[in-house]
């Protein structure tokens, strides 16, 4: 996440993605955060599970904004893997696209596709569900697809996902 030199952390004591997610993409819009923005999502584990917001920017002007608001700031990332939420391109990331599009619009920087030893071919078409996170792996802005029905690809994260034992 080295592509910004201000990092900062919220914790907003969220416990579910959903609402992080939901909780960063309204901040990002309220801050009217720059381009080559980047918002992630942090699984923090220990006692007491919770899911943080980090921002980087090119400026320390959002962790100022957001610490007027009232939320807890600290300066840096909780770690190197988050889920980006926001970052350059995002939007451009729906309906049907080839691997080559995907990469070339946004600022992910590979796909890997789930039990599959290879990459898969630039022309291979990725039905986005307009629901596009990768995630932070090594430096690198990495998104997880998944074989779908029709031999194209999809997220391997779902947008809304079913809570756990919803039909009990």
């Amino acid at each position: 996440m080295n592509h910004s030199s201000y990092v900062s952390t919220v914790d907003a004591d969220i416990r579910e993605l959903r609402a992080a997610d939901h909780l960063l993409l309204e901040l990002a819009a309220e801050l009217a955060l720059p381009k080559g923005t980047f918002g992630c999502t942090h699984l923090l584990r220990g006692d007491r599970p919770r899911v943080a917001l980090s921002f980087t920017t090119n400026s320390e002007d959002a962790a100022r904004r957001l610490t007027a608001k009232g939320y807890e700031v600290t300066p840096g990332a909780p770690d190197e893997e988050g889920r980006a939420v926001v970052y350059p391109g995002a939007a451009e990331l729906t309906g049907t696209l080839t691997i080559a599009a995907l990469l070339a619009r946004s600022a992910i920087d590979r796909v890997v596709v789930l039990g599959a030893a290879d990459e898969p071919p630039l022309s291979q078409l990725v039905v986005t569900r307009d629901h596009v996170r990768p995630q932070w792996q090594d430096g690198e802005l990495i998104l997880t697809l998944m074989p779908a029905v029709g031999g194209v690809l999809v997220p391997f994260e779902v947008p809304d996902p079913t809570p756990c034992c919803a039909d009990h």
